[in-house]
């Protein structure tokens, strides 16, 4: 029998992340087979899932997925003895509007698949109080089970003894506390945590962090409160149409933002993927009939893609006979020039007119609704689309043809509407579902 949790705090920087993987970790570490899963629309985190339990994490996402899309995508724990689902953000945070099947909080998915939620909570600058924050979240949604709480980043015994025997007093099972000072932190950057495949000792790290958290957290505790749980039957995830057959599939440091969902689901559907790299100087695959180039950190490395000719030249003859898009950072490369953070500019493929700067930074965030007004791979005109954007880009100019009526959660129209030019096309969202 799978039995199921969610990590989840009252906001961001608590220490999610760190807790789900030496979890996850720990729990590999006695033999059990672990499925994470992360709430939200987030790239990073489920690559350092997979580093810890050795099984593809993808993200559930109640805002953009339908609630027969969440359940055919939690059906892959079906077959793990823990089903460990990471949270976004604090527990109840979403968009002011109902989205597919929710607002996009954690809080959905925990109601929709009926686990327990572990709380952790950092009592830096509180004591008692810190007990009030966790009952009231426990009490705030009906519907919402409440498994207990993990304190992180506690100063001293006596400030762990203070907090302890109030949660205790309000009925709240407390299954351990982490020191301030343990060295079981991830690197950050601006976007988040640096991504696994950057950093060479991510195994020793997620497995110091496991050792830590065995020592000062009843393990055996937090697995009896974690439910048990029949998935709904596994059925296909058909809400996102493959761009073409063959896929050239852009994957390195610099192109690395892509939902595994998506993934699946263009496989799913028979689609073959090969995959090259940029930052390597490789072409696309010449046979491919679409070529795809994901977000990631193309400002960190773009004098190596300016002076990468092999790739630019290939990716240009590619684009006069079939379709090319790009996400967020592909879309700067698909443009002409690109300014890093330092003030130098980089000639990009110019394949559309987009200029783009992160000298001067401008934080874009949130979700996005599309409605094309022309087509882009796999999808017609007035299909709509369901992402996310995230990223600290100036737009300089964005002068070709508008690829999209784009509105953000609460249906205000936003002024990144991608662009068109020939057969190559791009947008600053990640798509995470078509709206059906």
């Amino acid at each position: 029998m799978t039995r199921g949790l969610i990590i989840s705090a009252a906001a961001s920087g608590a220490g999610k992340t760190t807790l789900t993987l030496a979890l996850a970790r720990a729990c590999r570490d006695r033999g059990l087979a672990v499925q994470c899963f992360k709430s939200g629309p987030d790239y990073i985190d489920p690559a350092f899932h997979a580093a810890a339990t050795g099984r593809v994490s993808v993200n559930v996402d109640s805002w953009a997925m339908s609630r027969a899309t969440i359940d055919a995508l939690t059906a892959r724990g079906a077959d793990a003895d823990l089903a460990l689902a990471e949270g976004s953000m604090g527990l109840f945070d979403g968009v002011a509007g109902s989205g597919v099947s929710g607002t996009g909080a954690t809080a959905d998915i925990a109601a929709m698949t009926g686990w327990p939620v572990l709380l952790v909570i950092d009592p830096s600058g509180q004591a008692q109080t810190a007990a009030a924050v966790a009952a009231g979240l426990r009490d705030f949604r009906k519907g919402v089970r409440f498994a207990g709480v993990v304190l992180n980043r506690v100063a001293s015994p006596r400030h762990e003894d203070l907090v302890r025997r109030a949660l205790v007093d309000a009925g709240i099972a407390v299954f351990g506390a982490l020191p301030r000072h343990a060295a079981i932190e991830l690197p950050k950057r601006h976007l988040g945590l640096v991504q696994a495949e950057e950093q060479q000792g991510i195994d020793r790290l997620i497995g110091e962090a496991a050792r830590i958290v065995v020592q000062h957290v009843d393990l055996d505790a937090v697995l009896r409160s974690a439910s048990d749980w029949s998935p709904a039957a596994a059925s296909p995830i058909a809400s996102l149409t493959p761009p073409g057959q063959r896929i050239a599939l852009a994957r390195d440091a610099a192109f690395s933002f892509i939902y595994p969902h998506m993934l699946e689901a263009w496989r799913t559907q028979g689609a073959e993927i090969s995959t090259f790299s940029p930052l390597a100087d490789e072409a696309p695959d010449p046979h491919a009939d679409v070529c795809w180039l994901p977000g990631g950190y193309p400002e960190l490395h773009a004098g190596q893609l300016a002076t990468n000719k092999t790739f630019q030249l290939a990716l240009v003859s590619f684009a006069r006979t079939r379709p090319v898009h790009g996400e967020c950072g592909g879309y700067m490369v698909l443009g002409t020039a690109l300014t890093d953070a330092a003030g130098e500019r980089h000639a990009m493929t110019g394949l559309l007119s987009l200029e783009t700067s992160f000298a001067q930074r401008r934080m874009h965030l949130g979700y996005r609704l599309a409605e094309l007004a022309s087509p882009i791979p796999g999808y017609r005109v007035g299909a709509r689309l369901r992402g996310h954007e995230f990223h600290y880009t100036t737009i300089l100019a964005q002068p070709d043809m508008p690829l999209a009526l784009v509105r953000d959660a609460n249906g205000a129209i936003i002024a990144e509407t991608g662009s068109r030019r020939g057969n190559v096309t791009g947008t600053f969202f990640h798509l995470i579902a078509e709206d059906r």
